[in-house]
């Protein structure tokens, strides 16, 4: 009882110290923004971003690919295929088949990102696995 006889000389004291730490809990908890409004801030800006903004990449892979097949992009194919990535983006498309002119992409949309190439002729059977669309521009 001598502890606390010391730091305060009344219960009014006492409790007006942890009021008033309550009341500032409170109030710096409500200006805190919670995990789940940042996320939902982040998804709009987001989804706000036009897909043409990111640049297009090739993977290691991809880029070994065009290399050993003579494939090279012209300007126009470049701007389709980038067209048609947005495109698949608008669709909710996350691994993507791309075919221009006789050119078929494999593209992970999310990550703009070609992930492989190849001359049409070059596939077996025109089977293409591990996509869940595509675009023909």
């Amino acid at each position: 009882m001598n502890g606390i006889e010391k730091k305060f000389t009344s219960i009014q004291q006492v409790t007006d110290q942890y009021l008033t730490r309550k009341n500032e809990a409170a109030q710096e908890a409500s200006t805190q923004v919670s995990f789940e409004e940042v996320l939902r801030n982040t998804q709009r800006s987001t989804a706000s971003t036009p897909a043409a903004i990111q640049p297009l990449k090739f993977s290691k892979h991809a880029a070994m690919r065009l290399e050993t097949r003579n494939i090279s992009l012209s300007m126009e194919q470049s701007r389709r295929l980038e067209d048609g990535v947005r495109k698949a983006g608008e669709k909710g498309i996350q691994d993507s088949l791309v075919i221009i002119d006789s050119l078929a992409f494999i593209v992970n949309v999310p990550n703009h990102t070609v992930v492989t190439a190849m001359e049409q002729g070059e596939t077996d059977r025109n089977i293409f696995t591990n996509i869940d669309g595509a675009v023909i521009i």
